[in-house]
Parts: C-alpha cells; sequence; structure tokens
C-alpha cells in the first residue's frame, strides 16, 4: 500500500462515511446535500486510486462523477423542490456545507496534479477539480437558498 491508497482509505473512513450516514438520516434538505458532498468525495477518491494504482481510467470515471454529480442533485432539487421549501435553511449550515463541499477538492487535486506527469493530464486533473468545486457550490446554493429565490 502506498501512500496515495493510504489517504483514499483515510478520505473514504473520514470523510465518505460520514456523508453515507447523512445520506441515510436526517432532514430531507440534509440528505440531499449529503449526497451532494458523497459524491464530491467519491470523484477525490477515484483521483487517489487512479495515481495509486498507476491507471488513467479512474481519471476518466473522477471526471464523469464531477459532471453527472451536480446534475443529479439539482435533478433531486428539482424534484423535490415543494419538500425542501417547507424548511428555511440556517446561514450557519450553508455556510458549512459549502466549505465542505469545496475544501476538500484542492488538498487532494493539487498534490495529484504534483505527481502526475505534466501536460494534459495536469489539465484534465485541474479541470475537474474545478468542475467539482464549481458544481458542489452551485448545488449547495440552490439548496440552502431562501424558497422564492430571496437573497
Amino acid at each position: 500500500m502506498n501512500g496515495w491508497l493510504a489517504a483514499a482509505c483515510a478520505l473514504l473512513l473520514a470523510g465518505f462515511l460520514p456523508a453515507l450516514l447523512g445520506v441515510c438520516t436526517g432532514p430531507l434538505r440534509r440528505r440531499v446535500l449529503a449526497q451532494n458532498l458523497a459524491t464530491v468525495l467519491a470523484a477525490l477518491v477515484m483521483l487517489l486510486l487512479a495515481q495509486g494504482y498507476q491507471r488513467p481510467s479512474y481519471t476518466d470515471m473522477a471526471l464523469v462523477l464531477a459532471v453527472l454529480g451536480p446534475v443529479g442533485t439539482l435533478v433531486y432539487e428539482r424534484l423535490l423542490s415543494d419538500e425542501l421549501r417547507a424548511a428555511r435553511p440556517r446561514p450557519r449550515v450553508t455556510r458549512a456545507m459549502t466549505v465542505l463541499g469545496v475544501a476538500p477538492v484542492p488538498l487532494v487535486v493539487i498534490p495529484v496534479c504534483a505527481a502526475a506527469t505534466w501536460g494534459r493530464t495536469t489539465l484534465k486533473l485541474l479541470f475537474i477539480g474545478g468542475l467539482l468545486v464549481a458544481g458542489s457550490t452551485l448545488c449547495t446554493r440552490a439548496l440552502t437558498s431562501p424558497p422564492g429565490g430571496e437573497g
């Protein structure tokens, strides 16, 4: 086991398992936010596994998750909009979920970029990181914005 695989295991235990617990329990808004966070963490684990096993195809899986994860979250937000409108989110929860969804991305993407070969691979990793940050921020804002678009 190398350091990349150890980091992937640590991210699974410290991040992905609590996110899955959030998906399974609690109010609806927290479940959908936890689903978004689980998607981001799964993509980051795929990047770490790609580096640990030297398998570039795992990077493609992370790209697919970075594209389709926010789309799935926004579909849930649209389908469950009536139930989500019932409870207003607290501002602290909004900030915390935004930070939780974005903070791990540079902590994983930057070291993987540094270890990868320079060129197209680095650009692909940076693109995946940008998609993860943008998608997580967009979904968190959509799920935590006040009803009716105020604010």
